[in-house]
């Protein structure tokens, strides 16, 4: 378990052939502050993660205990929206004037901060096997993600919790441990994977559509009537132990059944303000009547 740019797992591609696949998203992020106000207090909400979606980019705060938030912004190396493009001090305030106005007034370390810290990868690793004789990696070292979920620390401890279900399991020979280890794991962490990717997109972009809000009102709704049958996907992510590859199968069969339920319930609604509206009747039987005359 010693993360991303794993040396064990760097050996143990020598020994075993491991299939390995390292993947940079082309987008960067950096890491800002939004100090306490002239109060003290915090300066926004608490008890939320405040995203400003630029379709392209964004930028996302959360709450620290000492009354801070942390503030990363996560955009592409390079285009007219990008890190490299940003050089001067003149530059990076036409940048946030432009796209982050309302945050500008609550950053006022924004220019020492952005050129001092420094721009992190975003990176992706996918391997197989797992394991190599007595050696087992696990972690960020077998399956690093990109930080779109917040699950990095989660999944890695659900492989520690199943490997030690494994050691402790009494029909499990020694020797067989950590092939079933990864046999279990791998496709859990390939679904995480893909879930953190899918994810960058609809909090950069999705979560500014009202249509995409309201659709997930919607799911919520749904979810407090049937909860144990209909559950989000987010809510199966970070609520659940459903393994992550099995929340990708669910939710693709719930997405079926739930635009089905919407079509039906948007073709009702509008079948009953025909049938209750005159106005909207007397409309529809004139166009058929119209129809059926030229016919």
């Amino acid at each position: 378990a010693d993360g991303a740019y794993s040396a064990v797992r760097s050996a143990l591609q020598h020994k075993k052939g491991i299939d390995y696949q390292q993947t940079y998203l082309p987008h960067g992020y950096k890491e800002l502050t939004i100090p306490p106000n002239a109060d003290g207090d915090f300066a926004m909400y608490t008890n939320a993660l405040h995203i400003w979606p630029r379709g392209e980019f964004m930028m996302i705060a959360l709450p620290n205990p000492d009354k801070t938030f942390t503030v990363t912004l996560f955009m592409p190396w390079n285009g007219d929206n990008g890190f490299n493009q940003i050089k001067t001090e003149e530059q990076l305030m036409n940048f946030f004037n432009t796209t982050f106005p309302d945050a500008v007034p609550l950053m006022p370390d924004l220019k020492t901060e952005y050129f001092k810290n420094p721009t992190g990868h975003l990176v992706t690793v996918k391997c197989k096997p797992w394991y190599y004789k007595n050696t087992v990696i696990l972690g960020d070292a077998a399956h690093a993600i990109v930080p779109f979920y917040g699950q990095g620390m989660n999944c890695s401890l659900e492989d520690v919790d199943v490997l030690d279900d494994l050691l402790s399991d009494s029909n499990v020979l020694f020797s067989d441990v950590f092939s079933k280890f990864s046999e279990i794991r791998k496709p859990a962490a390939d679904g995480i994977s893909q879930l953190s990717h899918e994810n960058y997109i609809e909090m950069r972009s999705s979560v500014a559509s009202r249509l995409f809000l309201w659709r997930k009102s919607i799911e919520k709704i749904v979810h407090r009537i049937i909860p144990n049958t209909f559950i989000p996907l987010y809510t199966m992510v970070a609520f659940t132990t459903i393994p992550y590859h099995q929340v990708i199968a669910r939710d693709k069969k719930q997405s079926k059944i739930f635009d089905a339920f919407l079509l039906f319930s948007g073709l009702t609604i509008g079948c009953g303000i025909i049938a209750i509206t005159p106005q909207f009747r007397n409309m529809v039987l004139s166009f058929f009547s119209s129809n059926g005359a030229k016919s």
